[in-house]
């Protein structure tokens, strides 16, 4: 049996792709072959006009394709700034500039709209703020895809919509994302383009602006 089978897709630079399926569709394991967790018998993956070969979801990072599922995998009791840049402290001698640090993800931050105090523990922040400082963490390390996997299931209607913002941030910066989710709203609400997976197979991709509202 064939978790997937000739799934064929394409994102295109600076847009918002919903990717919607029911439970055992294939979502999941598109998005573990795309980043490594799982290895396609067959097929390619191609970005920016070269194919690679994510063999971990670390190698998919530095490739350039980021993942924020929606529990959040960062270190909850560090700080923000130190979730941030974990592995790539700025260091003199061989010591941690931890206010270099700080100052750096402040303004990290802050780039994207975003005030807060980088020097309190990750778990003092929202699920919504610990979700968007993986993202941040995410595009700082180069990702040209992001990957969100659910982001919203555990979020109130504000907080989604300052997910949605960055979203389309990141959007008009040239990141490309791949947006997992259930709720039909907010694929119309924040999509550019809509693929739909079935039992392992693609079904098909349209823009969101062609399709008519549906319940789910």
């Amino acid at each position: 049996m064939k978790a997937l089978d000739n799934v064929n897709f394409s994102l295109r630079r600076g847009e918002i792709m919903a990717l919607l399926g029911e439970n055992g569709a294939g979502k999941s394991t598109l998005i573990k072959a795309l980043t490594g967790v799982y290895h396609a018998n067959s097929g390619s993956i191609w970005l920016e006009g070269q194919q690679i070969h994510p063999k971990n979801t670390a190698h998919a990072q530095q490739l350039g394709i980021g993942t924020v599922y929606q529990e959040v995998n960062l270190l909850p009791n560090m700080s923000v700034a130190d979730n941030l840049f974990i592995g790539r402290e700025p260091k003199r001698f061989g010591f941690i500039q931890r206010k270099e640090m700080e100052k750096r993800a402040t303004a990290l931050m802050a780039s994207y709209g975003f005030s807060l105090d980088v020097r309190e523990p990750l778990n003092r922040f929202s699920v919504a703020m610990q979700q968007i400082v993986a993202i941040c963490r995410a595009i700082d390390l180069s990702a040209k895809v992001l990957i969100l996997d659910e982001p919203t299931a555990s979020l109130d209607t504000k907080e989604v919509e300052m997910l949605f913002t960055l979203m389309r941030q990141l959007r008009d910066r040239g990141v490309s994302l791949i947006f997992v989710t259930h709720f039909l709203d907010q694929v119309y609400a924040v999509s550019d383009r809509i693929t739909v997976l079935r039992n392992g197979t693609f079904v098909g991709c349209r823009e969101t602006a062609s399709c008519r509202r549906l319940s789910w």
